[in-house]
């Protein structure tokens, strides 16, 4: 009797770290994002005032593997202060495609990527959006 009660709580244990060591665990996409040019006639060098509202309308776009169905729309994080725009996301390991959602004459070199997200691994895709201002 001892030994079946004994039998069933080391089975048990088994079950629970089996459970516990999951291979499930999300993969990071990020990457720093650059619009531009946001006014005519900007000269190389010159040192354009960061402005959040430029990145609030943009979106980076996750579609699945075949880019037609949506997964995931990511705003890009910006600030002032510190000086950077990024974007980061946490998604299932799997094979997805990047884009931007195109505002105006958007678009960018960049995108569409497709990206193999793995598990506990960091994918950087730094995206630079041209605003066709000239």
């Amino acid at each position: 009797m001892k030994l079946n009660i004994l039998l069933v709580a080391i089975i048990v244990l088994g079950l629970f770290f089996v459970g516990c060591s999951s291979t499930d665990e999300k993969g990071l996409l990020q990457g720093n994002v650059l619009i531009g040019p946001i006014t005519p006639v900007e000269q190389p060098g010159q040192d354009a005032v960061l402005r959040c509202d430029i990145y609030d309308a943009r979106k980076i776009m996750i579609y699945d593997k075949s880019g037609t169905e949506l997964v995931m729309q990511v705003d890009i994080e910006c600030n002032q202060e510190e000086n950077y725009t990024r974007y980061r996301v946490e998604l299932e390991p799997g094979i997805y495609t990047v884009d931007i959602n195109s505002i105006g004459i958007d678009y960018s070199d960049d995108v569409p990527k497709q990206v193999e997200i793995k598990s506990g691994i960091t994918f950087k895709l730094d995206i630079e959006i041209d605003t066709g201002i000239r």
